[in-house]
Formats: C-alpha cells, sequence, structure tokens
C-alpha cells in the first residue's frame, strides 16, 4: 500500500473490529525481553534524530521509555493485567440507571502514538447483577492502556461491561483530546472527539436521553 493510501487510512481512523490488533506471538516473549528490544530501538531513533545519548539528562531515556511502553502506557495489552470484575447480587433490587461518570481517560493514539486525554462515562441497567464503582474505572483503565482509536475503545469497555454483568443494557460515552490533532497537522488545541455506544435498552430514546442528562450532554450525541 502506498504511503498517501496509509495517511488517508490513519487519518480516517479505520479498524478492522473491536478487537485490538495482535499478533498471536504478541506474548511470546517476557516483558523483560520487550523492555531491552524497545530501549535498543529507542536509542537508534534518538541517535537517527541526532541527539547525544551520552548526556546525562538522555542517557536514560531509552529505558525509560521502553519500560513505560511494556509496563504503563500498554499494560492493557497483556491480558494478564485484565481487572478482574467481581459482580455482587442487586440485593437493594435497584432499577434505575446507574451511572459512573467523568473517568479520567489516558491513552494513545495508534497512527501516530500520541496521547488521548478526556473522559469516559458509562452506564448501565441492572437484570440482577451489579458492579463495583471502582471496576468501571478499571475496565476502562485497562482497555485506554494500549494503543487505541476512540471507536475502539468505547466499543470494548461496553462489551466488557455487557459480558461482566450478563446485560446488553449498557452504555458509554468518550469526550477526548487527540494529541495527533492538537499538537501536529491541523494544530486545533479546542477541539475533542466524541464517541458513544448504546446497547440494550439504551438505545431507547428515552433511556439515552436520560443517560446523556445525568452526564450533562446534549443528545446530538
Amino acid at each position: 500500500m502506498c504511503k498517501e493510501h496509509e495517511d488517508i487510512i490513519g487519518e480516517n481512523h479505520i479498524g478492522t473490529s473491536a478487537k485490538t490488533p495482535l499478533r498471536s506471538d504478541a506474548f511470546d516473549i517476557s516483558e523483560e525481553e520487550k523492555i531491552a528490544r524497545i530501549e535498543k530501538s529507542m536509542a537508534e531513533i534518538m541517535q537517527t534524530l541526532g541527539l547525544d545519548l551520552t548526556d546525562d539528562s538522555l542517557k536514560g531515556t531509552p529505558r525509560r521509555v521502553a519500560k513505560a511502553y511494556v509496563k504503563e502506557l500498554f499494560g492493557g495489552l497483556n491480558p494478564k493485567r485484565k481487572p478482574s470484575s467481581s459482580t455482587f447480587e442487586n440485593n437493594y433490587n435497584y432499577g434505575e440507571m446507574l451511572v459512573e461518570k467523568n473517568i479520567v481517560v489516558y491513552s494513545t493514539c495508534e497512527h501516530h502514538f500520541l496521547p488521548i486525554v478526556g473522559r469516559a462515562h458509562v452506564g448501565y441497567i441492572s437484570n440482577g447483577k451489579v458492579i463495583g464503582l471502582s471496576k468501571m474505572n478499571r475496565i476502562v483503565e485497562y482497555y485506554a492502556k494500549r494503543p487505541q482509536v476512540q471507536e475502539r475503545l468505547t466499543l470494548q469497555i461496553v462489551q466488557e461491561m455487557q459480558r461482566v454483568l450478563g446485560t446488553q443494557d449498557v452504555a458509554c460515552v468518550i469526550d477526548a483530546k487527540h494529541l495527533c490533532v492538537n499538537s501536529r497537522g491541523i494544530k486545533d488545541i479546542e477541539s475533542s472527539t466524541v464517541t458513544a455506544e448504546y446497547g440494550g435498552k439504551f438505545k431507547e430514546e428515552s433511556i439515552k436521553k436520560e443517560f446523556l442528562k445525568y452526564i450533562q450532554m446534549e443528545t446530538k450525541y
């Protein structure tokens, strides 16, 4: 595929599915081996840019970047880090919507490896099970900690909540800034991207409006 077509695909955020595109051998080597390989590659990038890696401020950068990639920024690629999402019986018989809003999102755009920063708002209607509030934050964090497109992240959060709760009645809206837009290209520092996924009862207009009212967003989203 020519570079022109690659750029078009990147700008249009085309993805193949809701699953993160991972190779089958993604976890055949240890995290320490991954860190060693990325450290070497990062050093080569910095050298190519003309940076002096003997400088006290720079000499530790390749390893710092490598550790951050493997253990932090992209730690959500490793299924061993997937949070346990235990549920509880809805003994209170609470039948209304439950919304956890303003969950901080720190992710990384997979097209330019630049930050995505924003907020996620997640809601569900119990069909007999409830999930701990902090678990909702951890689900968002887990799927955010990987190279992402915002559309896929939104879908992954909803699908995981649906799986855990055993119900389709889950919704998620994400409002985030993409530094690939804010700091390069058009350099628009004001714009943000909003994505939404509504499952089950949340597709009903009245339920959707109630959810958007809770998170204080207009119904155009």
